[in-house]
C-alpha cells in the first residue's frame, strides 16, 4: 500500500489526523501515560467528583491555579507546525485533537475539532454563563495567598501536582450571575463529548482516504472510536506514538518515535517533491 509516511501523504489528500498529549510534550506539557499505557500521575478529575464535591472542586482549582502560568507559556512545537503545513498543502481534511491547549490553532491549523474543548473558557453549570479563564485565575490568586509561594510539579492539562495543603481553605469562585458552579469548558473524565463534535469527526472520517494518529495511546474511548471507524471504512491508519496503544492491531503502520522530527521530515520531503514536480512541469 505504501512504505513510508511520506508515501501516505503523497498519495492521499483527505487525511484525518487525531492527536493526543504526546504531540504537546515537546512544548513542555506533560502527558498522562507511560510507554506501557499506565498512568504517570494520579488519575485526572472525574466529572461526577467535580460536580458533587466542594472538596474536589477546591482541589481542582488549586492545582489549576498553580499550573496555569506554565500552561500559558507553552508554544507550538515542530509537530504542530508540520501538521499546519500539511493542511496548507491540501493533505489534511480535518485535525481532531484530544488536547485542550490550542497549540494546533496557534500553529496555523484551521480545520480543527477540539474534541475535549479548550481551557481558555469557564462555564457555569447552572445558567451556562461564560467567563474567561484569566478572570478566574485572578480571583484564585487574589483570594488564596497560600498558593503564592508553593513550589509544584507540572501535571497534564494545565494542572500541577499538589497534595500537601489543606484544600478546605481554598476559596473558589462562583458564577457572578447566579451563584452556580463554575467548571472549565473542557470534557472531564466520565463526561460525554458533545454529540455535534463527534458527528463532525465521523463525517470527516467517512470522506477520508487515510488516517494519522499522532501522540495518543487511544486508551480513552473518545479517541479510540475514531480509529475503529477508520478501520471499518477500510482506509489505512498510521500511528506515530512511543509505546503501546489500544489500536495497535488495526494500524497499517506504526512509527515509535517522537512526533515532531518525523512530521517535520515528511513536510520537508513533500515540499521537495512538489518543487521537483513544478520544475518538471515548467520544463515541459
Amino acid at each position: 500500500m505504501f512504505s513510508t509516511l511520506f508515501d501516505l501523504f503523497k498519495n492521499h489528500n483527505q487525511v484525518v489526523v487525531l492527536t493526543g498529549a504526546g504531540v504537546s510534550t515537546a512544548s513542555g506539557l506533560p502527558d498522562y501515560r507511560d510507554e506501557n499505557g499506565a498512568w504517570k500521575h494520579s488519575r485526572p478529575m472525574e466529572y461526577q467528583d467535580f460536580i458533587s464535591s466542594q472538596t474536589s472542586r477546591r482541589r481542582y482549582w488549586a492545582r489549576s491555579a498553580l499550573g496555569r502560568e506554565r500552561f500559558k507559556a507553552a508554544t507550538p512545537n515542530k509537530a504542530h507546525a508540520a501538521l499546519a503545513r500539511l493542511e496548507t498543502l491540501g493533505k489534511v481534511s480535518l485535525l481532531i485533537t484530544q488536547n485542550v491547549d490550542q497549540l494546533h490553532q496557534r500553529a496555523g491549523s484551521r480545520r480543527v475539532v477540539a474534541l475535549h474543548g479548550t481551557l481558555d473558557q469557564v462555564v457555569c453549570l447552572d445558567c451556562s454563563a461564560r467567563v474567561t479563564r484569566e478572570k478566574v485565575q485572578h480571583y484564585l490568586m487574589r483570594n488564596n495567598p497560600v498558593l503564592e509561594n508553593i513550589t509544584s510539579i507540572p501535571a497534564p492539562d494545565g494542572e500541577a501536582q499538589l497534595e500537601a495543603i489543606d484544600f478546605s481553605q481554598i476559596e473558589i469562585p462562583q458564577c457572578e450571575r447566579c451563584g452556580g458552579i463554575l467548571k472549565p469548558d473542557v470534557v472531564f473524565y466520565g463526561e460525554s463529548v458533545p454529540s455535534q463534535r463527534v458527528e463532525a469527526c465521523f463525517d470527516a472520517l467517512d470522506r477520508a482516504d487515510a488516517m494519522l494518529i499522532a501522540g495518543s495511546s487511544l486508551m480513552v474511548y473518545s479517541g479510540y472510536r475514531f480509529a475503529r471507524r477508520a478501520h471499518e471504512n477500510e482506509i489505512p491508519i498510521v500511528a506515530i506514538n512511543r509505546g503501546v496503544t489500544r489500536a495497535d492491531d488495526i494500524f497499517s503502520m506504526k512509527i515509535e518515535q517522537d512526533c515532531g522530527p518525523v512530521l517535520e521530515e515528511v513536510v520537508e520531503a513533500l515540499d521537495s517533491f512538489n518543487d521537483d514536480v513544478s520544475l518538471e512541469f515548467r520544463k515541459s
